[in-house]
């Protein structure tokens, strides 16, 4: 389960679409969206291609890798446990923006009670195609 309880940290606007966010935070959005529906390719459509994704003290050294490890089971996870956010900041500069998000995460996932408290960085670069996730940082603990 390494690294799933950090995963569904934070994605509240599941009504947001991959091809309708425009600014940092309506992409990150956005990605979690897509994990929440299950929807792999439109979470991944939004990372860059040599994406840095840190989970737990693992690392995934791009999209493709990602893809093939953690994305499916992260958003089985996403799915099944809701989230609350409870506090988030970000700053754009030129092309470059950072999202930092902090919440709980709770639920019950492949027979385990989840009560976590939940922390993410995403590094976001302005491309020609829009903004892009180039970094994900996840964390997570035990809540109070």
């Amino acid at each position: 389960m390494r690294g799933l309880v950090a995963i569904a940290a934070l994605g509240l606007a599941v009504g947001t679409s991959a091809s309708a966010a425009t600014g940092p935070e309506a992409v990150v959005d956005a990605f979690h969206a897509a994990l929440a529906k299950g929807d792999t390719a439109g979470a991944a459509a939004l990372l860059a291609d040599d994406a840095l994704i840190f989970e737990e003290g693992h690392a995934e050294r791009s999209k493709a890798e990602y893809a093939a490890r953690h994305l499916p089971a992260d958003a089985e996870f996403a799915k099944a446990v809701r989230t609350t956010m409870t506090r988030r900041a970000s700053r754009s500069v030129g092309g470059v923006a950072w999202v930092a998000s902090e919440g709980r995460l709770n639920g019950t996932f492949r027979g385990r009670a989840i009560d976590r408290m939940s922390t993410e960085t995403m590094i976001l670069q302005r491309t020609n195609r829009g903004w892009k996730i180039r970094h994900v940082h996840w964390s997570s603990s035990a809540a109070p």
